[in-house]
């Protein structure tokens, strides 16, 4: 006979009514169960994750150090209780039919709800360790996790509610499928940020760790987070910036890879020439500039070059504008050039060009377009600064001038 007969039968011959009785016997029972519920969930949780971690101490890969910190022994130790409870439920409502189904559900729908933390818990392990491998850090591991868990959440759900309404799964996913326009719309964001991480990770378009410019959304700096719905970009000032993932796709914006990938970071700077100062060498001033080291022997063999022209075709030369000259601006240019070349912080593998842009209002613009060798932001402006620094005071020496527009102090000259 089984405890719970025996348990009543007492209750019975005590003088208790058989429906007192029966209350009696289900308290009991289900005080008993539920005691020894919690001891069996409290020894096994103890026993298993003291056997997980001193594995994972043992042991050399870290995943397993991952799994006990994402709780997966914890959760796993749940298992044995839930079932205990499942056998149970049946002797202590066996008087109680009602109770019994809404209990069974119960224990059914947390059974799924216990399935669905154990595999959030084992996937947030894989994705820890994921993160750890070199070849894997920039890509968008956490989309790849939330997205399935966001289908894992959906088939409990509606698995629960199965359950609950009493309806088969199957019949149940066909009613649902009638309302799957309404739970697009609930969840456009969640499939469009699905579909641009696909794309992104696909295309190779952002990385964890890669320079990004948004102008949109102000974001300027590292990409530090990529999920299902938002790409997080740590600016350098140290601010967050949230962007949308699918923006990623939607929208254009800068990603600097190929220039930390590159041998050389570019300088692209430009300063402008005042025209009036702009004129054509006399010999006396070539034999001035023929003192700058740089450009001795070019000046030499350029005159030369240019004398000998001159000659040859008997051009004049008592007005300097006939033949062949040589401007001040464009021995600037090339000395210039000849300076970056041999700047330490150039990059000579890569273009070197001094050029001469079209002439504007504001003067006629010299751009040194150059690679630094050193791609470090301080660095890098430091070398800029450094070469821009020598060029600006060479200026005079060419007999040239930098064009300004007129400040307090011109005035101030003017009228003396």
């Amino acid at each position: 006979m089984n405890i719970e007969h025996l348990l009543y039968d007492y209750l019975v011959t005590e003088g208790f009514s058989t429906t007192w009785a029966a209350y009696i016997n289900m308290f009991t029972l289900l005080i008993g169960v539920l005691i020894i519920t919690f001891i069996i969930d409290f020894v096994i949780k103890k026993i298993l994750v003291q056997l997980f971690t001193q594995f994972a101490i043992r042991s050399k890969t870290n995943f397993d150090d991952l799994l006990v910190k994402n709780k997966v022994p914890r959760n796993i130790a749940h298992i044995i209780p839930l079932i205990f409870a499942l056998e149970f439920t049946p002797l202590v409502f066996i008087d109680f039919q009602y109770i019994e189904n809404i209990i069974q559900k119960g224990l059914e729908v947390f059974t799924i709800v216990l399935i669905l933390w154990i595999v959030r818990s084992v996937l947030n392990a894989l994705k820890d360790y994921l993160k750890t491998v070199p070849r894997l850090k920039d890509k968008p591991i956490d989309s790849y996790i939330q997205v399935f868990m966001i289908f894992s959440w959906i088939f409990g759900i509606l698995s629960a509610f199965a359950i609950i309404t009493g309806i088969e799964f199957i019949k149940f996913i066909t009613t649902i499928g009638a309302a799957s326009a309404v739970i697009l719309l609930i969840f456009k964001d969640t499939i469009l940020g699905f579909v641009a991480s696909i794309q992104v990770s696909i295309n190779d378009m952002v990385r964890i760790g890669d320079w990004i410019t948004f102008e949109k959304y102000g974001a300027d700096g590292d990409v530090i987070e990529i999920n299902l719905s938002t790409v997080k970009v740590q600016n350098f000032d140290k601010t967050i910036t949230t962007i949308p993932t699918y923006a990623l796709i939607s929208d254009s914006f800068k990603n600097w890879r190929g220039m930390t990938d590159a041998d050389g970071r570019r300088i692209k700077r430009s300063l402008n020439i005042n025209m009036d100062s702009i004129h054509h060498l006399s010999p006396e001033e070539v034999n001035e500039l023929k003192k700058i080291q740089s450009i001795t022997t070019y000046l030499e063999t350029r005159q030369a070059n240019i004398d000998e022209y001159n000659q040859k075709n008997n051009i004049n030369k008592e007005l300097l504008l006939n033949g062949r000259n040589l401007t001040n601006i464009g021995v600037f240019r090339k000395y210039i050039e000849t300076y970056i070349e041999n700047h330490s912080g150039t990059n000579n593998d890569m273009m070197i060009m001094v050029r001469q842009l079209a002439p504007g209002t504001q003067g006629i613009p010299i751009e040194i377009y150059a690679f630094s060798n050193d791609k470090r932001w301080k660095n890098y402006e430091y070398i800029m600064s450094d070469i821009f620094d020598h060029v600006i005071a060479s200026v005079p020496y060419f007999n040239l001038e930098i064009f300004e527009l007129p400040n307090s102090s011109n005035f101030n000259n003017s009228k003396k």
